[in-house]
């Protein structure tokens, strides 16, 4: 407390006024020992200037802040009330430090963490700490081929991203961080020595301080992260230092699942190359056409599957199969990929479908997938200017054939499905198709294709039937998008099963067909 009377002298000071100005004393003037501030606040009080408020006032007295209560007295003089408020402001400023870090640090969740694209995460992370923690900002990534990707950026610049071979050595700190071990502390680091590779263009001044911050990943290093401050600027205080790890420690999680995200997505298009339907197309004198639609849009694989293994040669056969794993997704697309494989491995026995079959049967009852499937196996020649099929169903629909006339038979080949009981019976059908005949191949998708006017109607084998009729000399591509286009048009926008269609024609462009006694084009010749 001072007491000041109204010509500016002190009239009388409490203990705490002494220790807080120790060269007052009794008598002396106001403007003489005390702060501008007070005392103009002091002389505006008295006069009673215009404007002039008797409420608090704030200062700076050796080095800390008060607030000045003014109570004027009857004989014009002022009693003077002063309240140190540094520790409060300090506690306000600490506290809207604190949210405003914690303003960046949920930004940088939210902007990092929404792309799983490993350079645009490289380049939110540099801009962003450029933006909030220095003037510039270097994301050092690891090595790939002894090379490492540099991206720079400039507080209110562009960011950019190059690659090249560095020495990380040569930077106190940086091959620890890049390493994963803790950080260096920012003063260790002289910041003279930082090379010029490691400073964005435009950052022309020599950088007055440096943090060097490692990016913790999943078990590896995401990287390093480079601040830069010019030697205008002020250095780094150990608060902003542990901030920059802080956010280091949210940029290297977002980073690490951004890789391992494109890491998976390498590994699974691999993987999907191998599940994934072959083109099938015209060889020997046959056209082979086929399609598939997954019961989910946006899944590529499922439980139907084809496969398609042209012949060596003019006189040896093709083998197509065609068929329905119990279940759908990526867990069944894995067995129809097995099948694949073995039914692969057992080409050379391909003339004996009972053995393949039984072969096969046993491969899946040894497996872990506690699935079973259905399929039907074909072999396709073209002899004597016939097209010659070999069809064997185990436990799967039977093929359809549509003849040059419109006529549509189903073709009496029956068998056990696959990978459920100890053995297999199947029952194999020869036929033969005229030029402009085809032969389809079809999984349950199909017939059990649930739409139509009220949306629980199944689309069934007579419509397929009918369909079919309407493809008569039909190429088969047409053939399977006339199929696929009706029942994806039965459908409407209702759930289905997977979907897959094979057709195997004779086309009228080729070798012309050799009659039987009748004239007539051979049909289905004989079964066994």
């Amino acid at each position: 407390m001072l007491v000041v009377d109204r010509h500016g002298a002190l009239v009388r000071l409490n203990r705490a006024a002494r220790s807080l100005l120790p060269q007052a004393a009794d008598g002396d003037r106001l403007d003489g020992i005390a702060p501008s501030w007070l005392s103009d606040a002091h002389r505006h009080v008295v006069e009673g200037t215009p404007g002039a408020t008797p409420g608090p006032l704030t200062g700076v007295i050796d080095e800390r802040v008060f607030e000045a209560h003014p109570s004027p007295s009857t004989d014009g003089g002022v009693v003077w009330w002063l309240v140190d408020d540094t520790d409060r402001r300090r506690a306000e400023l600490a506290l809207h430090s604190a949210q405003d870090r914690a303003g960046v640090l949920a930004e940088a969740s939210s902007r990092l963490l929404s792309t799983l694209n490993v350079p645009r995460c490289m380049e939110e992370v540099a801009a962003m700490a450029a933006e909030h923690l220095a003037e510039a900002a270097v994301l050092v990534a690891p090595p790939h081929r002894r090379r490492h990707t540099l991206t720079y950026a400039r507080r209110g610049g562009p960011v950019s991203q190059v690659t090249r071979t560095i020495d990380p050595f040569g930077v106190h700190g940086l091959s620890e961080a890049l390493q994963g071990f803790p950080p260096v502390p920012a003063r260790w680091i002289d910041p003279h020595g930082i090379p010029d590779w490691l400073l964005p263009d435009g950052f022309t001044e020599p950088p007055g301080s440096v943090i060097i911050a490692p990016l913790p990943g999943h078990g590896v290093s995401a990287g390093a992260l480079v601040l830069l401050r010019a030697g205008t600027e002020r250095s780094f205080s150990d608060g902003e230092e542990s901030f920059a790890r802080l956010f280091a420690a949210r940029a290297g999680a977002a980073l690490s699942a951004a890789r391992l995200y494109t890491e998976q997505a390498a590994i699974t298009a691999t993987l999907m190359r191998e599940l994934l339907p072959p083109t099938l197309e015209r060889v020997h004198g046959v056209e082979y056409a086929a399609g598939y639609r997954p019961a989910k849009d946006h899944e590529r694989v499922g439980g139907d599957f084809y496969d398609f293994h042209p012949g060596a040669g003019p006189d040896q056969e093709t083998v197509v199969v065609l068929g329905d794993v119990a279940g759908k997704g990526l867990d069944a697309a894995v067995l129809t990929g097995k099948i694949r494989n073995t039914l692969h491995a057992l080409l050379p026995l391909a003339a004996d479908h009972q053995r393949v079959l039984t072969l096969l049967n046993g491969a899946l009852l040894t497996s872990h997938h506690a699935r079973f499937a259905t399929l039907v196996l074909a072999s396709v020649s073209r002899r004597d200017g016939r097209v010659r099929a070999r069809l064997t169903s185990a436990g799967h629909l039977p093929p359809l054939i549509v003849r040059d006339n419109g006529e549509v038979e189903q073709v009496p080949t029956r068998g056990t499905l696959v990978g459920a009981l100890p053995a297999v019976s199947a029952h194999t059908v020869e036929t033969t198709l005229a030029p402009g005949e085809t032969c389809l191949l079809y999984t349950d998708g199909i017939t059990e294709a649930r739409g139509g006017p009220l949306g629980d109607e199944f689309f069934g084998e007579a419509r397929l039937r009918r369909a079919l009729a309407e493809c008569a000399g039909m190429p088969a591509e047409a053939v399977v998008e006339r199929v696929q286009m009706l029942a994806a048009q039965w459908l409407g926008g209702g759930r289905h099963d997977d979907m897959a269609v094979l057709a195997i024609s004779a086309p009228r462009n080729g070798p012309p067909s050799v009659a039987d006694g009748e004239g007539r084009p051979s049909r289905i010749r004989r079964s066994r």
